[in-house]
């Protein structure tokens, strides 16, 4: 196993040069892996709406970087950064609605920002400097949660679902952290990674994630999870979150829900891994989380070619919630939460 992939550091989701913002475009992989390099927060909200920086502490990241950009070039332009930095937070705002991390960094970068004297002279530095703490606790944070999460594993299969690995955050990862963290403490886990219609986010970036890793792994469509349950196949289930709210309803990618309901069914533990930045207090259950609905062409096309009658009317929800119910425990950065949710959830933000 290739310890850099062990460790989730060979994979670069984003990179600050100090001038731009580099991504790996996701849209791409595994076909080739392409860098975008951006220098306009603009340019930052396009690649968060057209997913190729996708996962929500990833795009929290890539906000909070977008942010600088747009006070940088205000400033080398003579403008007012107050202004530009307005602006550019609405732009970002309403890139994806669905996951809280986007919002919770613009709203750290605004709070340091109005910290700030209106003069420009500094304040991009500053901004800067909270960007990077944002990603540096980002990382900080899912080691620490994949430590926690690695003691709920037992050697033998976990399946999973979307992408919740380093691709999806500023490195190592959520769910992905989770499994990192138990192959590195000597557990043999096999990973079944659900291919995630539609955008196939677990065949084309989970699977490149787990092969980087030397973690041994099998694809299988999304319809194919009840009938390895009920072979018992696999021990556990572990997955990402976009959004939970306060009575531990999880938001995450579609499918997600079907899952989890077929866990209960045959009695496997589900896990959701998660940072504390992804819990929204402020929403009290699962039906007020907002839920993105996206092109219906992710549906009807699939690189580029019509699979679907022309015509034929679409749903693409980009997200299902989860009802806390069928979750068997939140590991966070900060310990593993078990039912009941809500108090554990108020003892976070104490």
């Amino acid at each position: 196993m290739d310890p850099r992939g062990a460790s989730g550091r060979s994979i670069h989701p984003l990179e600050w040069t100090g001038e731009a913002l580099r991504l790996l475009n996701q849209r791409v992989l595994p076909l080739r892996e392409s860098v975008t390099s951006i220098t306009q927060a603009e340019g930052v909200a396009h690649a968060i709406q057209t997913m190729v920086v996708r996962g929500a502490p990833a795009i929290g990241v890539a906000a909070a970087f977008g942010l600088v950009l747009a006070v940088r070039n205000a400033t080398r332009k003579r403008l007012p950064w107050r202004e530009e930095f307005r602006k550019a937070a609405l732009q970002l705002r309403a890139t994806r609605p669905t996951a809280v991390n986007l919002f919770w960094a613009i709203d750290r970068m605004q709070k340091a920002a109005d910290k700030l004297p209106d003069e420009p002279e500094g304040a991009a530095y500053h901004l800067e400097r909270e960007a990077m703490a944002i990603r540096d606790e980002d990382v900080a944070a899912n080691r620490r949660m994949g430590a926690n999460g690695a003691k709920l594993l037992k050697s033998g299969s976990v399946i999973t679902h979307c992408n919740a690995g380093a691709l999806a955050t500023a490195g190592y990862g959520t769910a992905l952290g989770v499994i990192r963290a138990a192959v590195a403490a000597g557990k043999k886990l096999h990973v079944y990674v659900g291919e995630t219609r539609p955008v196939l986010q677990g065949a084309r970036l989970t699977a490149w994630e787990l092969g980087k890793d030397g973690i041994p792994c099998t694809l299988m469509t999304d319809s194919m999870a009840g009938a390895i349950l009920q072979a018992g196949k696999a021990q556990a289930a572990i997955v990402g979150a976009d959004r939970i709210a306060a009575n531990g309803d999880v938001a995450n990618k579609i499918g997600t829900y079907g899952l989890a309901v077929l866990c209960r069914a045959h009695k496997v533990p589900f896990y959701v891994a998660a940072p504390v930045s992804t819990i929204d207090p402020a929403i009290r259950t699962g039906k007020a989380i907002p839920i993105e609905e996206r092109d219906g062409r992710e549906v009807t096309h699939f690189l580029g070619t019509r699979i679907a009658p022309d015509g034929a009317p679409v749903i693409n929800p980009a997200f299902d919630v989860t009802p806390a119910k069928y979750v068997t425990a939140l590991i966070t950065e900060r310990g593993v939460i078990r039912p009941p949710f809500p108090g554990g959830i108020r003892k976070l933000f104490r």
